[in-house]
């Protein structure tokens, strides 16, 4: 699924491998929340991040949420424009919302919606070209980006 055809970058290409790698070895390691993130800006990888949700009993500690924090830290700066958001699976509600508010304005991702369980979404029937058509297609998006290797991580129970 792409708003636009995206070409992405060498170092998004090697930032996506790592985001999947981490979201493997998590679910091997037998984590029951299992995604993660990176924020790629001025061709360097500035942030990567997992869900802390478990650990922190924070409900918005999202692996995009904690990933976006980060690279703003580390950027010095809460307007990431020119940035790009990696992740595991598609980014629910609240993290597009997140990458909203940061200027961030490609997002690229492995799980898509359509094939992954409806509980990581709290509206399941919004599907991320909702949100793109809501904000003016202010950011561009690429999905399925190495679904393959993390498919079993967010399938339904029973899909595996």
């Amino acid at each position: 699924m792409t708003a636009k055809q995206m070409t992405m970058t060498k170092v998004e290409q090697d930032a996506m491998r790592a985001v999947t790698d981490h979201a493997c070895a998590l679910h091997a390691a037998g984590r029951a929340i299992v995604f993660t993130a990176a924020v790629v800006l001025d061709g360097q990888v500035i942030a990567t991040a997992r869900n802390e949700v478990s650990d922190s009993d924070d409900p918005s500690r999202h692996a995009e949420v904690v990933a976006i924090a980060q690279a703003a830290k580390a950027a010095g700066d809460r307007d990431l424009s020119g940035a790009t958001l990696l992740a595991s699976c598609q980014p629910c509600e609240m993290c597009l919302a997140t990458m909203r508010w940061a200027g961030i304005g490609r997002v690229i991702f492995a799980a898509q919606q359509e094939n992954i369980a409806d509980t990581y979404f709290r509206f399941p029937k919004l599907k991320i070209s909702d949100f793109h058509a809501a904000c003016d297609r202010a950011f561009d998006f690429f999905g399925g980006v190495q679904e393959e290797r993390v498919a079993h991580i967010y399938a339904a129970k029973g899909d595996a």
